[in-house]
């Protein structure tokens, strides 16, 4: 059988497990399943070359049960609705899990930004913004960064929204520059979540980080982060690849030259005592732990059997597609779930906008350790959940978001 590589139809199918295990109402069901509000906008923007080009972009919140919606943008040739209406799930979900009172919202622009001028970018950016206003806000839909976005471009929405209100509104997007009400260690955050929960499924596995070998797919901000803090932790990094291919050693790659090799040359290939190797060859690397930190669907039903991890920390979106799953399953791959794994960043965002709302800012250390205490707090409630319905983390990880999406929606009712 062909496996459906959709990302909402895979989101769905991971739903419906957790829902079955908590038997869920057929109404209850169909309410948390479907994203709550879809916006499609035309964006027309002025290029440099004085000529128009209308671009489409997406706004979708899933679930706002427990809080406002809360999500990243993503500006990509590939965006679609149905993968924006999957990644707002997710983030209903991951919220969820690490119990902090946000809903799921994400939001996309199909364009190659990396063929685009900084001005374009943000005139782009700009008219995007106006047209999603109506349903952003503080206290309605928060947005953040994601694939090919960054700070500045924060910085660009929370300048167009707090001019069309009149105000400065800090806490109407997260990710900022500190300079605008940015937090401290918000950058390293999504790496360094991965990196805690790493470090607890090592302690349950018997594989500390110490001497592991980690295998990295996707070198861009959460990966190269990544990298960088296992190895400070004395793991062996041994392969790290970007879009244009990877490179490996086995005896350990210096990340720190990794790192400045692609920020003058554009890419990892060609570091100086490395080999170069396929993207799909450094997933089927032997090492103890792989992190998949690029696009969602890298492990699928045909390569997951040639997977030789012993435990998958998924920094990525939806890396891994429910047959894979299973297969990984029973080799016995210990996989952290993405909506556990990469919740770092959503954390920290939370951090971010009650330090907004606040006008009260909070040292890195203090960031940090906050961080710890949740993403390790939330480890242990999936691993527990896992042990008690004898389910996977990624299986269990929904059971404990959907149950608690589930009580919010049905203390709070049906209006009208």
């Amino acid at each position: 059988m062909k496996e459906n590589l959709n990302p909402y139809v895979i989101s769905q199918v991971q739903f419906d497990q957790a829902a079955d295990h908590l038997k869920l109402d057929p109404g209850l069901r169909e309410v948390l399943r479907r994203p709550k509000r879809q916006m499609v906008v035309s964006i027309p923007t002025k290029m440099d070359d004085g000529s128009i080009k209308v671009f489409e972009g997406y706004r979708v919140q899933h679930n706002i049960a427990r809080g406002p919606a809360k999500g990243g943008i993503r500006y990509h040739p590939n965006v679609s609705l149905d993968e924006v209406k999957a990644l707002a799930a997710w983030m209903a979900w991951k919220t969820a899990v690490v119990n902090i009172p946000f809903g799921g919202g994400k939001g996309g622009v199909i364009c190659d930004s990396r063929r685009m001028s900084l001005g374009e970018l943000e005139r782009m950016t700009r008219r995007f913004v106006s047209e999603i206003l109506p349903i952003i806000g503080p206290d309605r839909d928060i947005p953040a960064p994601d694939m090919y976005t960054d700070a500045q471009t924060m910085a660009w929405v929370m300048d167009t929204y707090s001019m069309t209100v009149g105000y400065s509104s800090l806490g109407v997007v997260t990710g900022k520059p500190v300079s605008l009400g940015g937090s401290e260690g918000r950058n390293e955050a999504t790496a360094r979540g991965c990196l805690f929960v790493a470090q607890e499924a090592g302690k349950v596995k018997r594989r500390p980080l110490k001497g592991a070998t980690v295998a990295v797919q996707g070198f861009g901000n959460a990966g190269s982060i990544a990298a960088r803090l296992f190895a400070e932790q004395k793991a062996k990094i041994i392969a790290v690849s970007d879009s244009r291919g990877g490179i490996v050693n086995p005896r350990g790659i210096d990340v720190a030259k990794a790192i400045r090799h692609k920020e003058k040359s554009g890419s990892v290939i060609g570091l100086a005592g490395t080999s170069r190797i396929r993207n799909q060859e450094i997933l089927e690397l032997k090492c103890d732990i792989l992190i998949p930190a690029a696009l969602e669907n890298v492990i699928t039903a045909d390569n997951a059997n040639n997977i030789k991890a012993k435990i998958i920390v998924e920094a990525a979106n939806g890396p891994v597609t429910p047959m894979a799953d299973d297969i990984l399953s029973r080799k016995g791959v210990f996989v952290v779930p993405d909506i556990l794994a990469n919740a770092g960043g959503v954390t920290v965002s939370y951090f971010e906008w009650v330090q907004d709302l606040q006008n009260f800012f909070w040292e890195e250390n203090e960031v940090n350790n906050k961080l710890e205490t949740i993403m390790k707090r939330a480890f242990h409630e999936v691993y527990e959940t896992s042990r008690k319905y004898r389910v996977t983390m990624r299986v269990a990880a929904y059971i404990l978001a959907v149950g608690r999406v589930a009580d919010a929606t049905l203390v709070r009712g049906l209006f009208p």
